[in-house]
């Protein structure tokens, strides 16, 4: 038994491999392709498109078996996964008898005719492939909203922070209409219909109360025994956080709005007004009944001019993400996730559109500590993510004219008890993480005796999942 489960488990680690190799064999198919359509029956052309073809049968072969591995997983649609896997099985036949017609000196239209097919079949196989990575809707998700209304398509919602009033509050279907749309934007894009990574679905209360490969994810009445919530309250490095790194987070109103439902027994059909309603929900439920922005923070009361479009792209250039937080909004979100080597220098562009950003993730770049003197002058920022980074304890004290910020990732940063001190001065600070830092237990408590009211997440004591420190997941109040 221990023997068949470890032979699955590295089936399917093996099979991970499928969505990096798969792309090899389809471009070289495409160049041999192009070679043939192109060439002017040179000599050495076909006998270079045979080469080609040779290889990319190879590694269609070696793609297709890794794929199978992947599908053991069971994290995807059956019948999408039954479509795409024949549809690769019978690419790889065409790539084979397409290789022995070309060495047998098949004629050219013929051949012309095989590689059209061939073609078209990897281009449909690949489109398939797409939809069990990345949803049926991957391709047309942002298609202009005039195309949309032209071609007949619903209008796709805008992932942000705004909540849609409900006029009649009380009455409202607390899963359904506060629930379901939180999980419908920031969840069910990895557990749907057609994926379900950890054979987890979100789309339906059948599936949610069913749980995935681990169990149930829901405890009635317990949210920090319900995988659920524990998975949103982990630090955004750690590996068992959800959404996963590169997804957008889900906010705090967003998780008290989940932990208060599941603490009252996740049930499914119950109104607002038949849910206890403590000093912590309130003003999440009053974001729904004004309809204001899930974050409250009076930055998004305030009229901004919008930023230059060429500072915009300059910005870009460095691999860093300069976003609006909604469409047709001023304001912006800054993420380096994808520019680990950037420095203060190119961050240094940032300047330009410093009245903007809400908004500044830089974990794991290399910049310095002297660059806070830059973050502290964007006078309007809410959110900070310096994890990871190598900023020092004095650093922290250009941060204590910002009047707006709530939230600050210090996760993985060599700060200590003497960092926390300057912390306490920033009086709009809610929120703070401060896992493998050097602050100590004494130092987290006096940070805690000066400023009640902020939430300071330091970690779990014991291991994960099994011990959970229950007072280290504090929602803000």
């Amino acid at each position: 038994m221990i023997i068949a489960e470890a032979g699955q488990s590295w089936l399917i680690f093996w099979g991970h491999f499928h969505p990096m190799l798969v792309h090899l064999p389809i471009g070289m198919f495409f160049i041999a392709g192009i070679l043939h359509f192109f060439s002017k029956q040179a000599s050495d052309i076909p006998e270079i498109i045979i080469r080609i073809l040779i290889w990319t049968t190879a590694f269609s072969i070696l793609s297709a078996t890794m794929g199978w591995g992947l599908a053991q997983s069971g994290e995807y649609d059956s019948d999408a996964l039954q479509i795409h896997q024949w549809l690769g099985i019978f690419t790889c036949v065409l790539a084979a008898g397409l290789t022995f017609a070309m060495r047998a000196g098949l004629a050219r239209r013929p051949t012309n005719l095989l590689f059209i097919i061939s073609l078209s079949f990897l281009t449909i196989t690949g489109h398939y492939g797409g939809n069990l990575t990345h949803g049926s809707d991957y391709l047309t998700a942002s298609l202009p909203a005039s195309a949309r209304s032209m071609l007949g398509m619903k209008e796709v919602e805008v992932e942000n922070n705004v909540v849609e009033k409900i006029a009649n509050l009380p009455e409202a279907i607390v899963y359904t209409q506060l629930v379901k749309p939180v999980l419908t934007q920031k969840c069910t894009s990895c557990h749907n219909d057609q994926k379900q990574k950890g054979k987890l679905r979100l789309d339906t209360p059948e599936f949610i109360l069913r749980g995935g490969e681990d169990g149930p994810i829901l405890v009635a009445g317990k949210p920090l025994d319900s995988e659920l919530i524990k998975r949103l309250l982990l630090d955004a490095s750690d590996e068992h956080h959800m959404p996963p790194k590169g997804k957008t987070a889900l906010t705090d109103n967003e998780i008290a709005l989940l932990h208060w439902w599941v603490q009252h027994g996740a049930d499914f059909t119950k109104k607002v007004a038949q849910l206890p309603v403590d000093d912590k929900i309130k003003p999440v439920l009053a974001s729904y009944a004004n309809g204001e922005t899930s974050s409250e923070s009076p930055v998004f009361k305030k009229s901004v001019d919008a930023p230059n479009e060429s500072d915009l792209a300059r910005i870009r250039t460095h691999g860093i993400l300069a976003n609006p937080i909604a469409k047709d909004h001023a304001l912006i979100e800054v993420n380096a996730i994808n520019a680990p080597q950037v420095t203060s220098k190119e961050l240094a562009d940032l300047r330009a559109i410093q009245a903007q950003i809400i908004r500044l993730k830089l974990g794991n770049t290399r910049m310095s500590g002297d660059f806070l003197k830059e973050i502290g002058a964007m006078s309007l920022l809410i959110l900070l993510d310096l994890n990871h980074t190598k900023i020092a304890d004095s650093d922290l004290d250009n941060l204590k004219n910002l009047a707006y910020l709530e939230s600050l990732n210090l996760v993985g940063t060599p700060i200590g008890d003497r960092g926390l001190a300057h912390l306490a001065n920033i009086k709009s600070l809610k929120r703070v993480y401060l896992w493998q830092t050097r602050v100590t237990e004494k130092g987290v408590s006096q940070l805690q005796k000066m400023r009640p009211d902020l939430a300071i997440q330091s970690g779990f004591k014991g291991r994960w999942p099994l011990e959970v420190d229950s007072t280290k997941l504090t929602l803000a109040k």
